[in-house]
């Protein structure tokens, strides 16, 4: 049985790319697109239902599982619309403050919801295998990182460095918002022991490089994750929807639950 999925900001380069997916996807119905006002033409020719308003759409489709890559403000209110018609919502929306994650969490205590900012199963992996590094080369080696986005990215830096950044972090006791450095100019002193540099490039059309230096005495090891097409994040959030329709609420899922 086809799981039937409605896709925000379909005209978005992401929106676009996973609609065209679902469509050639056999256990995945697209049962719907939405966009701005003025922003629908052409969409008709996806074969769906074509809407501006989430409301409005999830009346004639019960059930069906939103993908939301668009923009903050409109992520959490299309999660509030969901949450009232009961409709599980897939988030791959960057750039969220803790309190608005907070009412994402919220908000999953009582409708399906899922959110990550990277939704790549290499990036998923990582996540699990970089605490170990820490652990294995211990106090004596520097955390670092450069990340590589398109020039049309607006968040910085991007929530898929935020995350990796915050399980280093974790691998050695620290919290993350006392020991990351996103930005070093001037006379700054000796870097101290307890710090995380996270460093951001933008530039041309670069879909996403994210590189973790592990710098200590005598030597250095790189670890780094290329994003070659926006595909392989549609792919994931595709899965993550099919996997979403059969959960229920209670807390705000991510794809280490979707690998589980």
């Amino acid at each position: 049985m086809s799981t039937p999925i409605i896709v925000m900001g379909a005209h978005g380069r992401m929106g676009a790319t996973i609609a065209q997916l679902i469509r050639n996807d056999e256990a995945a119905e697209l049962a719907a697109v939405c966009e701005r006002a003025g922003r629908g033409e052409g969409l008709e020719l996806l074969g769906c239902e074509v809407g501006e308003e989430l409301g409005a759409v999830l009346k004639n489709h019960p059930g069906a599982v939103v993908i939301d890559f668009t923009a903050v403000q409109a992520s959490l209110s299309n999660a509030r619309v969901c949450a009232e018609h009961g409709n599980p919502i897939v988030i791959g929306t960057t750039g969220f403050t803790p309190a608005e994650l907070d009412e994402l969490r919220s908000i999953a205590e009582k409708n399906p919801t899922f959110w990550a900012p990277n939704m790549s199963v290499g990036v998923n992996v990582l996540q699990q295998v970089l605490p170990e590094l820490v652990k294995k080369l211990g106090p004596d080696y520097d955390l670092e990182m450069v990340e590589l986005h398109h020039n049309k990215k607006k968040d910085a830096p991007s929530g898929t460095a935020l995350k990796l950044a915050e399980c280093l972090a974790e691998a050695r006791d620290w919290d993350l918002q006392e020991v990351g450095n996103f930005s070093r100019e001037g006379i700054i002193g000796e870097r101290p022991k307890e710090e995380i540099g996270v460093q951001t490039i933008r530039g041309g059309d670069v879909v996403g490089v994210h590189t973790v230096y592990f710098m200590g005495p005598g030597e250095r090891i790189e670890v780094t994750h290329h994003a070659h097409s926006r595909d392989t994040f549609a792919q994931g959030s595709i899965r993550a929807a099919k996997w979403l329709a059969g959960q229920k609420p209670g807390k705000l899922y991510a794809m280490a639950d979707v690998f589980a």
